[in-house]
């Protein structure tokens, strides 16, 4: 398991996107050399946890709990292969491609270090936006993304280091429960009768998909 590439973007001016400004960073390049990654502190004040990454749009995205997003190298070969083009490591907005990792199939709490210091935690999975279609140029691209249930992670930082490309990945913690991000996913898209599910991930599970799990767990005590 390894890191093959650490990708950051600059702010950039677009016409598909609600963030302020209309401005994204969801155009991430490979870094030439190493990456510096901190918690970058709570979400609405704090965007990515990579130095010189740009998070334009803090009401939706960074923060501690979506620091870093990786996905895996495998499930974009296999999105070349359906859309017919090639698809460059960072074409999904990911901070992190790596190869030999089940990125969607990571547990919820599930520990990786990276490189020698860094240590993330897997929070949740990615839910498909209007910026992200847009950036993608495919029709119906948010329908088709979340049925393939295979929508990469987002992790906070436990212990900031510095990162580049080729570094081994480890997989320091796996959690005892069966909460992967795959099914915290469905969850929150597809499968909302899964929600109760999640709550097995306890404290490690991204503070927004807890809540909607209580509250879910709540509505059906209430209706009986």
């Amino acid at each position: 398991m390894r890191l093959l590439t650490v990708n950051a973007g600059r702010p950039k001016a677009v016409d598909h996107t609600d963030a302020p400004g209309g401005m994204t960073g969801i155009d991430k390049r490979p870094a030439d050399g190493p990456v510096h990654v901190t918690d970058p502190g709570p979400k609405g004040t704090g965007g990515s946890g990579l130095a010189g990454d740009a998070v334009c749009d803090l009401r939706h995205h960074g923060g501690s709990d979506q620091a870093v997003y990786a996905f895996a190298r495998e499930e974009l070969d296999a999105w070349e292969r359906e859309l017919g083009r090639p698809l460059a490591n960072g074409s999904f907005g990911e901070n992190l491609t790596t190869r030999g990792l089940d990125v969607s199939g990571a547990r919820i709490g599930e520990r990786w270090r990276i490189g020698p210091d860094l240590v993330l935690e897997v929070t949740s999975g990615r839910i498909p936006c209007r910026t992200f279609a847009g950036h993608l140029d495919e029709p119906r691209w948010v329908r088709r993304f979340t049925q393939a249930a295979a929508p990469g992670a987002y992790l906070r930082v436990i212990e900031p280091g510095v990162i580049r490309a080729g570094d081994p990945v480890e997989i320091v913690h796996r959690p005892d429960h069966d909460v992967t991000v795959q099914m915290e996913f469905l969850a929150a898209t597809t499968r909302r009768d899964l929600l109760p599910e999640l709550l097995a991930a306890g404290d490690a599970l991204h503070p927004e998909a807890l809540r909607a799990a209580l509250k879910y767990v709540e509505k059906s005590a209430a209706d009986g």
